[in-house]
């Protein structure tokens, strides 16, 4: 333990077909893998320059030698049946190991930055809790001092409540925001987006006439 605060980094395995399924429904599973992968290389070099000891939680199981360096990132294994249960058993586990602060972040947003993820971590020298609104109804980020039991249980996850559910769970907590940004979901969040016109099919880019 190098710091008091730890980054815990939620990663699906990139595998054909299991992942960004909603993307890919418009723009086929192979790109929809490409466009992951991309994004996996970002959150691996926003996270890298954060001020704090890093965790990458796999989705199923951990892979050595790949774009996770070990001299960087601390490897675990996401455990439970829905992803708030492995996000209280993420944040459980890190808490346990000694840390007093502890940020949650995904891997598919292409706006955060590592300047966004140190701010978090500022505020919570002042707030117990901090959240990252996405412009879908979510949050991008969430961070605490301690775990609260009741912001991972009866959401539903991945629709347009979760947000306005937490911040419910938290009206007694003191709870900073950060800035709105957005995740990436759909084609409509990259269609106009140049750092993935590489990826997307000659037919849906925005050079196709």
């Amino acid at each position: 333990m190098k710091t008091k605060n730890a980054l815990i980094i939620f990663t699906r395995n990139p595998e054909l077909g299991k992942c960004k399924t909603r993307l890919a429904v418009t723009i086929g599973d192979k790109s929809a893998l490409d466009i992951y992968k991309f994004l996996l290389q970002h959150t691996a070099k926003v996270s890298a320059n954060v001020t704090a000891d890093r965790f990458v939680f796999y989705s199923e199981k951990v892979r050595e030698n790949d774009l996770w360096e070990e001299a960087v990132f601390n490897k675990k294994v996401q455990n439970g049946d829905d992803l708030g249960i492995r996000m209280q058993h993420a944040f459980t586990e890190i808490f346990e190991m000694g840390y007093e602060n502890a940020i949650i972040i995904g891997s598919d947003l292409y706006d955060i930055t590592s300047e966004d993820i140190n701010k978090a971590f500022s505020k919570l020298n002042t707030h117990d809790f901090v959240l990252g609104p996405a412009k879908d109804g979510g949050y991008y980020l969430l961070g605490m001092k301690m775990v609260k039991e009741e912001i991972f249980s009866a959401k539903n996850w991945g629709t347009d409540t979760v947000l306005k559910a937490t911040l419910e769970d938290l009206k007694e907590e003191s709870v900073a925001q950060l800035d709105e940004k957005n995740d990436i979901d759909y084609f409509a969040d990259i269609k106009d987006v140049e750092a993935f016109q590489q990826f997307l099919p000659a037919h849906l880019d925005n050079k196709f006439i």
